[in-house]
């Protein structure tokens, strides 16, 4: 997160006009999600994979516009964090909640790490065992570590063409899966059978299904921390936002129909590489094969440096402030980078990694359920935050919505967070640990601080 006290700290430049924003919100949503779980999904709700997706879709949909009426009011860079703390005003909150974000990037970087493995491996055709996916991705999570410390950081330039080659690889699927169908490849009866497994109904797996596709339509959320360097935000970003919330669900749903058109469903749940399976069908004499698991690393790749940078920065702020153990504060004399953060984030991806990869045949789909798991339930704060907030007047003109879509918006959330849904149990307990681990590391730190001045989690300034 970036500093925002402009009177302490400078503002910071506007550079992103509507087309970068776009970029960078298409760009943040696209990944991991649709590369590594479209098979998962197909799983729970056979042939009408699309179904999933575009519920996904709505429930983002109705928490973006929670995000727009807050974006647009309070147009600083610092998310959801910011909106609790002024909305609720109880700082420990304020550092769950801060915390769950972390952890989020976390989990996420631990599922692109994974698809990274299993995608490099396709690329060098072999046909690797899990144990092999595993130790590739730790070596993965090594490399993103060490990229970490020399102090990488995410540029608008950079982002525009990680998107584009994310939207490549998606744009390939649809055409080429187009291609074969219009040459008669294509089983047009599987995209509306709902072939649900024996222990759920369809609603069960329907809902299994949306809340394991959430973690596909997660990203726009990041794209307010972009509102301080926006021209004129609160005129940009509804448009902006929800063309690229738009943009993202006809890919997926266009994607997710080529997939079960061309593949059967057993097939694509047994995949690690869904899309790589869906091309070398609808192209079986082109070299795409070999290209397409390339592009999918760099999608993946992407996301796992952007989210555990997030993450190492956020412990890093949050220990500044006094709320964590001080030796999460450390900065490299030469790097400059929070040298002590990075090192424990990256152990927690590791124990992530290894501990879901050991109690779980489908490591990626309990951290991808785990992603979504974690931010729904701050999405659902979020929600609520934009009701209690409506006492709050400013001066300036901002986005406004119905009081219905932020009760609709955190009703959906919830609904997706409990075991309603039917979420595997080790999403719950990896959730779980790491939110008790953050409390521990609270607790720990009010004992050692309890007779200096009282801790504050300022989200406003953090680094």
């Amino acid at each position: 997160m970036a500093t925002t006290d402009s009177q302490d700290h400078g503002q910071l430049k506007r550079v992103m006009g509507p087309k970068l924003l776009l970029l960078f919100i298409v760009g943040d949503i696209l990944g991991t999600g649709v590369y590594a779980l479209t098979g998962q999904v197909a799983a729970e709700v056979g042939g009408a994979a699309w179904l999933p997706f575009l519920v996904a879709f709505g429930v983002a949909l109705l928490t973006a516009l929670s995000y727009l009426e807050l974006v647009t009011k309070y147009p600083r860079a610092a998310g959801a964090a910011l909106y609790v703390h002024k909305a609720f005003g109880v700082h420990f909150l304020t550092f769950i909640v801060c915390f769950t974000v972390m952890c989020s990037g976390l989990t996420s970087a631990a599922t692109a790490s994974q698809a990274f493995a299993a995608n490099l491996f396709a690329a060098m055709g072999i046909e690797a065992e899990k144990h092999w996916i595993t130790l590739g991705a730790l070596g993965f999570m090594t490399l993103v570590m060490l990229v970490n410390f020399r102090g990488a950081t995410e540029s608008v330039r950079a982002n525009v063409v990680l998107t584009l080659i994310e939207l490549s690889g998606l744009l390939m699927v649809i055409l080429l899966g187009f291609y074969a169908m219009s040459d008669g490849q294509a089983d047009f009866s599987r995209v509306v059978a709902f072939d649900t497994p024996e222990d759920k109904s369809v609603f069960l797996a329907v809902t299994s299904a949306t809340a394991l596709a959430f973690f596909a339509m997660v990203g726009f959320e990041d794209s307010v921390n972009m509102a301080e360097e926006t021209h004129d935000p609160s005129r940009i970003f509804p448009k902006v936002m929800l063309t690229g919330l738009g943009i993202t669900a006809v890919i997926y749903v266009l994607v997710s129909i080529c997939a079960v058109a061309l593949v059967p469903v057993g097939e694509l749940a047994k995949s690690s590489t869904p899309l790589v399976l869906v091309v070398k069908r609808a192209a079986p004499d082109l070299p795409v094969e070999y290209i397409m698991p390339i592009i999918s690393m760099f999608a993946v790749a992407n996301s796992a440096l952007i989210n555990m940078m997030m993450a190492s920065r956020l412990l890093y702020g949050m220990s500044r402030q006094g709320v964590l153990p001080s030796f999460l504060a450390h900065v490299h004399r030469k790097n400059q980078t929070p040298w002590t953060a990075i090192l424990f984030t990256t152990a927690l991806a590791f124990g992530l990694i290894i501990l879901v990869s050991l109690t779980d045949s489908q490591a990626i789909r309990a951290l991808g359920g785990t992603t979504a798991l974690l931010l729904l339930g701050v999405f659902a704060f979020v929600n609520v935050a934009v009701l209690v907030l409506r006492r709050d007047k400013v001066k300036h003109k901002h986005f406004s919505i119905n009081r219905i879509v932020p009760w609709l918006g955190a009703g959906a959330c919830l609904f997706l967070v409990t075991p309603l849904t039917g979420r595997d149990v080790i999403q719950y307990q990896v959730a779980g640990w790491l939110l008790l681990l953050g409390v521990v590391m609270w607790f720990v730190t009010w004992l050692a601080r309890r007779r200096e001045a009282k801790m504050e989690l300022d989200p406003s300034a953090l680094e």
